[in-house]
């Protein structure tokens, strides 16, 4: 299968597989979980993912890391890998009930988040399967062995390997204020990503900053997100991801776990109510 017939082809698995999967779904209401994902490609051999590793610690993988954890017998050639990346968008359904929310995640928000997020780990193990299946390693960091949270000297807590680094290296979207991720699908989203030996053309990024489609650093205006965390854990600064998690830990979790009998980390009020929250603002309407 040559270069644009596999990117093609893995395209359409994963367009079918969300929109043909039983797991994409809310389970306890009857609707699906994520609309039509956004796919991406970037190259291994990007230097970013050693700016990534430079930036956060020795700790964070590069493609060719994770690739060497899965297969320890194997040599990897930077340029023969590539990372695929998708970005799964929340439901109008659940952004209008999530933007009516105020101190707490919605009813629809917290499904997504349990019941959408194992789809998504199956999506991620699926994919990775499908590419096997075709004689290619392949290999998904976040469902990984080995994969976890760290403390970085320079950034706080990081895992070591970052869905939304790799989502912005192939392309799909700029980080915000409150460090979500927005992409044109908006910020409202969560992402995946499986790396592969194959060389696929990575697609361009049209932005020239990684802000580069947030209304505030862009316009020195909006700061919706700021208003809409109860945790106050946005400012002109950025994020306090301390602030954030202790948030999430000490009440959201608590109220997940009486609602659906399981701790979510769950909380996102910031990514509904906001200019960003379906479409990247800095694009015309």
């Amino acid at each position: 299968m040559d270069k644009a017939d596999l990117k093609s082809s893995i395209i359409k698995f994963i367009d079918k597989y969300t929109a043909t999967s039983g797991e994409n779904h809310l389970h306890a209401i009857n609707e699906k979980a994520w609309a039509q994902p956004l796919v991406g490609f970037a190259s291994g051999s990007d230097p970013l993912f050693d700016k990534y590793r430079e930036m956060i610690g020795d700790f964070y993988w590069t493609p060719a890391d994770a690739m060497k954890l899965a297969y320890p017998d194997a040599d990897f050639d930077r340029t023969e890998l590539t990372v695929i990346c998708w970005v799964l968008p929340q439901t109008d359904e659940t952004i209008a009930e999530q933007r009516k929310a105020t101190l707490l995640p919605s009813r629809r928000w917290i499904f997504s988040r349990l019941h959408g997020e194992n789809f998504n780990n199956q999506l991620r193990n699926d994919f990775q399967k499908f590419l096997r299946d075709q004689g290619l390693k392949a290999i998904a960091p976040s469902i990984a062995e080995g994969w976890g949270y760290r403390q970085s000297d320079t950034a706080g807590i990081c895992s070591n390997w970052s869905e939304r680094h790799a989502a912005y290296a192939a392309g799909l979207g700029t980080f915000s204020l409150s460090d979500g991720f927005i992409t044109e699908a908006g910020i409202a989203v969560r992402i995946g990503s499986v790396i592969v030996q194959a060389d696929i053309e990575p697609d361009k990024r049209t932005y020239e900053h990684h802000l580069g489609n947030c209304l505030f650093h862009a316009t020195g205006k909006c700061r919706a997100c700021m208003k809409r965390c109860p945790a106050g854990a946005i400012t002109d600064e950025g994020h306090n991801k301390e602030a954030c998690m202790k948030y999430i830990r000490d009440i959201t979790v608590k109220y997940t776990e009486k609602m659906t009998g399981f701790k979510v980390n769950a909380c996102g009020l910031c990514q509904a109510g906001v200019p960003c929250e379906r479409r990247n603002p800095m694009k015309p309407k």
